[in-house]
């Protein structure tokens, strides 16, 4: 579904990413670990259009995206819930929430309204401070805002970047209970994630970057994430 080809991508003089292959298929969760300021999120942001890739390609159920820009790369199916989050000021929860709706610009207004109620379901305390400003929840609401987001426009890929970063433990269990949910529904997800001990038994996959480059991938068989766990511990 997804596959990234002997990707470089650099900013300015600086060369963070150096020859990045990684793939994706249908219904994978596919976790990205390592240290921070490895390139992690760099890989991210190319998928997603928010950084150029210098060289190598990114493609997308067999097109190419090299070129495309973040926007049109949102409409083709793939969300990106970024690790800052990006709740926008001045507005309300359901205002934020509106934004995601223009992933699907054809989209009717009946349509709309649906999509609207199930992410409400799914999201019960967003329900509840739908009238609230954004900027106003708490971390832990915040970072569910901007997953909800995403989801109202039905992504067929998601980009969650370090989610649980800096949360309460009670809501990282809901996180990676949501993840998981997720998951179990069939989207393929790249996960970047710290909580590593948490985040190996949601992934089907996983490589593992140092220096910009994959030094190791694996599975979910124990082998691959105990060698892993060694590597990070190094």
């Amino acid at each position: 579904m997804l596959e990234l080809k002997g990707v470089h991508t650099h900013y300015g003089l600086s060369h963070v990413l150096q020859g990045i292959d990684l793939q994706v298929g249908k219904g994978e969760v596919v976790g990205l670990f390592g240290r921070n300021g490895v390139g992690k999120t760099t890989v991210i942001k190319t998928i997603a259009g928010w950084v150029s890739p210098s060289s190598g390609e990114v493609i997308f159920n067999g097109e190419p995206l090299n070129g495309v820009g973040a926007d049109q790369i949102c409409r083709r199916g793939i969300g990106l819930v970024p690790e800052d989050r990006r709740i926008f000021p001045g507005l309300t929860v359901e205002e934020n929430l509106h934004l995601g709706q223009m992933q699907c610009p054809s989209r009717s207004r009946l349509d709309s309204r649906r999509r609207m109620e199930e992410i409400y379901q799914r999201f019960p305390r967003l329900a509840e401070r739908r009238r609230q400003m954004g900027t106003t929840l708490s971390g832990g609401e915040q970072q569910m805002l901007a997953i909800a987001r995403v989801l109202v426009g039905e992504p067929k890929l998601l980009l969650i970047d370090e989610p649980t970063e800096g949360l309460a433990p009670m809501i990282v269990d809901e996180l990676f209970t949501l993840i998981g949910n997720l998951a179990s529904e069939g989207i393929p997800i790249v996960l970047v994630e710290q909580n590593v001990n948490r985040a190996i038994g949601l992934v089907n996959r996983f490589y593992m970057l140092e220096r910009g480059s994959v030094v190791l991938d694996g599975g979910a068989n124990h082998a691959d994430r105990s060698a892993l766990m060694e590597r990070l511990a190094v």
